[in-house]
């Protein structure tokens, strides 16, 4: 292959110097054109038709053959028109006078007539020309005319013109060589030859004619001989070096001593705590908690803030322990509790064996030997230090490894550090005094190692714990900090060391050109592969490919192209878009599909495979929010069973990342690396190369891919080409991992990747849809259709049978405010939030929205209005209510809706729902009583159960109101009194309409009117007609027994008390009577 390179080299300069040659023949041509003109001024004797002109000179022999010295001399461009501009653009003024076939008096004179200074040229060490004033080849010619003549040639012109002797004397640019030569003397004609021409022209034209030259000719090379010699010129081998050294390991990645598995924290003290943390913060605001808490997020374990000086939460939970590690973050907080609190919770955790973790807080006063409280343990505060590192025979280290040092100063200058006298206690980390900031106190001195974190074994108390001298800016301390947590909770909060790894380079034959793939590179990529698959077993880069762009670079480039298509089997592909197009620009099924086959096609032509079962669509286009189309045109062109984004539920904050699953494709979250299509040279990366080195040795990246046990990371082609940062990247961490943990790395299929991440997190599974107008991303790639502003602004959630079908009725008479297209199967409830309605995505729930809002046109409308009338929308689905997943979901997609639901006592809702059934030809409501229902054990018919349960739950008002509440503030949350509704509707329809903050608002005074038959109130359309609800509504019950009201009052007993306090609670709702009622009677 090192043959082939180089005969590419030399048919390439070959090329090279057959278009200079050529162009150096045509410029000859023209130059020969002007000797006629040159020879006006360097020949001694001239004869005129209108008179004689005498013109004496001196000159040197050498100077005899000036025109040829100047056709063939080698010149700098550049250096030639600044001598011209120095001389000539001086105001005088001069006009272009075309040279005559035969030299006359008046072309003579013309020329002679003006002052024309020609610096000696003469040629420099560097091989461009400089002015010399003696040289040997200078001519100077005097002019003037007879007396007879017309011209009087007053002026005299003294010109001196040098020329370079290629052929030996000053030679020194071209070195003798031939083929140098002809380059060089061709870039001479050129410039003679203009410079000439300029004796009659402006001379800023000459620079502009010499400039499109330059053009010209850089864009000949480039696009039509290529760029194989300008690149070799100007390119430098900057290609970074992985400089990750681990003492501990060999070149082959393997530990030099066979280092002993990694501790197993279990024990049988773990049953008796639940893997949760118990965090004691200074202030909500404060940073270090902010620290903790996102690092248990990113780590998915679960924890409870309080603020600490307040009372202790409820620790126990029948015979078990609430929390699994107690965290301080100021240990002084923990050191100075109150006695109280502080016996019961050393008590707590003697008694659940569970461990404090506690981090020095830093203050302004420096401490010297201070004494803990209650320890024989004294700290030394305010220091700065360096080179950390970790104590091998220390039982809490799990996920980090031992035996290395972290060189450098350690970040912060208010470390503390720990001194001790007592066998309880041992060092995790060590770090030395930075002797650079205390000289003085190094001098002949040998610095002993300082104790950062120390573990209390629990000797003197019973109780374990770690203490830290630092907060968690020091990324070692994050990896330590989980090892604590994994030990003192017996490893009930212990991590996996499993990781898996996979590297997506996208956008393969996509990229201007310089940006691509040269063979060299894809030669790299096979061979970092290569040493990276020795340190993760079975990894192998995977390729993503839009065909269209397939030999859109240059010359080299395209055989990049095809070197990849030969080494095809090394590694994994898989399926961009054709032409790279974003899917949710597509409306249409078949036109998006026709896209995906082009790239099939391509993928057969060229044996990539096409069975990999994974795809990623250009920026995540259509993957989140979800694009229906691309689901549906990846399931049937390339049967797609894994894709992967950043952007669920948000790129940032990364740690908030998750997966889940819709049309049967698995979506994983997708991580950056750092790298993006813009950062391919290590000294153009932002921040410089330390930036980058930064994420790897402990930084972003590396943390990452310790608290992720699967990492699909996003890269692009052109991080593989130019300084090749990703094959650094990646090289770099995988070894700076092995080097500072114990994680076992592997890599795998997508496919297998995408099932073992839900085995993990099964609670994924289904999709939590956003609102895709609050995050600017996002709203980029969803569907140029779609319009936000026909989401609905309020829900009324129900529960049934409460009057929400009335208060529906009562909304649509506002000319100003409408509600969803009705449903075929539930009417006018869309019920997306709840059931499976809500896996058929954001698009299916927006259609029953359509942003050009049907204008109101009823005749019977107290408000019609016309096309165009922007409307107030709204849903109504009762069921919302008491749905466990509803308040999430509404919350995620509709963040600032208002929320409005309407409550009637629980007992005669719940009979209402029985005879509801029963009406509608119900079999178990037609075939047990209601009594019958309402008491029905857990061991009864599953169809009776739940008939029960719809009953039942609902009315347990306190319970689903706090569940709203956790998601929506007090202020939007809207609650009406069900039995004001159906009694004084136009009062509660007032209040509404303020709340909602709709203008104009309707006055319901006017088209509201008590109907007498139906027992309630309906619409006023004329003075003796209304409109009223169907035949199912207001129906009329036979009276509930009464051994069954009795039940229920005592059922809903503490529910109803527990709504009142919730009532209260939230301030300005007044208790309804209804709900007094249940409460003096049940009591």
């Amino acid at each position: 292959m090192t043959i082939s390179t180089a005969a590419t080299t030399t048919t390439t300069a070959a090329a090279a110097t057959a278009a200079t040659t050529t162009i150096a023949t045509k410029t000859y041509k023209i130059a020969n054109r002007l000797l006629k003109y040159e020879k006006l001024i360097k020949q001694p004797q001239m004869q005129s038709e209108l008179g004689r002109t005498s013109v004496t000179g001196t000159q040197t022999d050498e100077d005899v053959d000036a025109t040829s010295a100047d056709v063939a001399a080698t010149t700098a461009t550049t250096t030639y028109s600044n001598h011209f501009n120095t001389h000539f653009d001086n105001g005088n003024a001069y006009t272009p006078i075309p040279t005559p076939a035969t030299p006359s008096s008046d072309f003579l004179h013309h020329i002679t007539d003006r002052t024309m200074l020609l610096p000696t040229l003469e040629q420099s060490s560097n091989g461009f020309l400089a002015n010399s004033s003696n040289s040997s080849g200078i001519v100077t010619y005097k002019a003037k005319t007879n007396g007879s003549s017309n011209y009087n040639f007053n002026s005299t012109s003294s010109t001196s013109i040098g020329c370079h002797d290629s052929g030996g004397k000053g030679g020194g640019g071209a070195g003798g060589g031939a083929g140098a030569a002809a380059g060089g003397t061709t870039i001479s004609s050129c410039c003679n030859l203009i410079a000439r021409r300029c004796f009659g022209i402006n001379v800023r034209r000459c620079v502009y004619v010499l400039f499109a030259i330059t053009v010209v000719s850089i864009f000949y090379y480039t696009h039509y001989v290529g760029t194989d010699v300008v690149y070799g010129v100007f390119q430098r081998d900057t290609h970074p070096a992985p400089i990750i050294n681990c003492r501990m390991m060999n070149s082959a990645g393997k530990h030099i001593r066979d280092a002993s598995p990694a501790p197993d924290h279990r024990s049988e003290a773990r049953l008796r705590i639940d893997p949760k943390v118990l965090v004691f913060v200074e202030t909500t605001y404060s940073g270090l908690g902010r620290d903790i808490a996102e690092l248990l997020v990113y780590n998915r374990i679960k924890y409870k803030l309080e603020v600490a000086g307040k009372s202790l939460p409820v620790l126990t939970n029948l015979d078990k322990g609430r929390y699994g590690v107690i965290v301080f973050e100021n240990l002084d907080k923990y050191l100075n509790m109150d006695k109280w609190n502080r016996e019961l919770l050393d008590k707590y955790c003697r008694e659940y064996a569970v461990g404090i973790v506690g981090f020095v807080s830093p203050s302004e006063e420096t401490l010297v030997g201070a004494q803990l409280r209650d320890f024989p343990l004294f700290v030394h505060t305010n220091l700065r230090l360096r080179d950390a590192s970790l104590n091998p025979q220390s039982s809490v280290l799990r996920l980090t490894r031992a035996g290395e040092t972290a060189w450098g100063a350690l970040p912060g200058d208010d470390w503390a550090v720990f001194q001790h006298n007592h066998s309880t206690y041992e060092a995790v980390e060590w770090a030395q005094r930075n002797t650079q900031e205390y000289p003085a106190d190094s001098v002949g001195q040998v610095q002993l190692p300082l104790t950062t974190v120390l573990q209390d074994r629990g000797q003197l108390d019973g109780i374990q714990r770690v203490l830290f001298g630092s907060s968690l800016r020091f990324w070692l301390h994050r990896l330590v900090f989980l090892d604590a947590l994994s030990y003192l909770s017996h490893g009930q909060l212990s991590l996996s060391l499993e990781r898996m790894i996979l590297v997506d380079i996208d956008d393969i034959f996509v990229g201007e050109k310089g940006t691509r793939l040269r063979p060299d590179d894809v030669r790299a990529l096979i061979a970092t592969q290569k040493i990276i698959g020795g340190l993760v077993p079975g990894f192998r880069f995977n390729l993503g490919f839009s065909g269209k762009y397939y030999h859109h670079g240059t010359r080299e480039e395209n055989l990049g192209d095809d070197f990849l298509l030969q080494n095809v089997q090394e590694f994994n592909w898989f399926s961009h878009m054709w032409k790279h197009q974003q899917p949710h620009l597509y409306d249409n099924l078949t036109l998006l599909m026709a896209e995906m086959q082009l790239n099939f096609g391509f993928a057969k032509e060229h044996n990539i495979p096409t069975t990999s079962g994974y795809s990623i669509s250009p920026h995540h286009s259509g993957v989140y929010p979800a694009h229906e189309l691309l689901y549906h045109a990846w399931k049937r062109v390339w049967n797609v069973k894994v894709t992967s984004t950043e952007e669920y539920p948000h790129l940032r904050p990364a740690r908030l990342r998750r997966g889940f699953i819709h049309r049967n494709i698995m979506v994983l979250p997708r991580q950056t690396c750092g790298l993006f299509t813009h950062t391919m040279y290590i000294d153009r990366y932002p921040g410089g190369r330390d930036k980058l080195d930064e994420s790897i040795q402990g930084g972003e990246l590396f943390q990452t891919i310790v608290y992720n046990p699967i990492n699909i990371f996003m890269t692009h082609m052109s991080n593989y080409g130019s300084d090749r940062l990703a094959l650094y990247t990646f090289q770099s961490v995988i070894k700076f991992l092995q080097c500072w943990t114990n994680l076992k790395l592997a890599s795998a299929p997508p496919i297998q990747l995408a099932e073992m991440y839900f085995r993990l997190h099964p609670e994924e599974v289904d999709p939590v849809w956003g609102n895709p107008c609050d995050d600017a991303r996002h709203k980029k790639i969803w569907s140029k259709t779609k319009n936000c502003d026909s989401l609905p602004k309020f829900l009324v959630i129900g529960p049934q049978k409460t009057g929400t079908t009335a208060l529906y009725t009562f909304l649509s008479m506002h000319g100003s405010i409408a509600s969803n297209i009705a449903s075929p199967d539930t009417f006018e409830e869309v019920q997306f939030f709840n059931g499976n309605n809500y896996y058929r995505g954001l698009d299916w729930y927006m259609d029953f929205f359509p942003s050009d809002a049907l204008p109101n046109t009823s005749s019977t409308s107290p408000m019609p209005t016309t096309v165009g009338t922007p409307r107030f929308m709204f849903e109504k689905s009762a069921t919302y209510f008491d749905g466990e997943a509803v308040p999430k979901r509404a919350h995620a997609l509709l963040p600032h809706a208002k929320i409005v639901t309407i409550l009637i006592s629980p007992a005669k809702r719940a009979y209402s729902w029985y005879q509801h059934q029963r009406a509608h030809g119900d079999v178990i409501a037609n075939n047990y009583s209601f009594y019958q229902v309402i008491t029905a054990s857990d061991s009864a018919p599953r169809a009776l159960k739940d008939l029960r349960n719809r009953c039942l739950n609902p009315g347990k008002y306190a319970q689903h109101l706090e569940h709203w509440l956790a998601y929506y503030p007090a202020q939007q949350v809207h609650i009406i009194d069900g039995e004001q509704l159906r009694l004084n509707p136009i009062d509660v329809m007032n209040e509404l309409q303020r709340f909602i903050k709709i203008q104009p608002q309707l006055d319901y005074s006017n088209h509201l009117r008590y109907d007498v038959k139906k027992g309630f109130y309906c619409q006023a359309v004329s003075e003796k007609r209304n409109k009223c609800l169907g035949k199912s509504k207001g129906r009329q019950y036979p009276a509930m027994d009464e051994r069954s009201a009795k039940l229920l009052q005592r059922y809903y007993l503490n529910h109803n008390t527990a709504l009142v306090k919730l009532l209260k609670k939230l301030g300005s709702r007044p208790i309804p009577q209804w709900l007094k009622d249940d409460l003096s009677t049940g009591t």
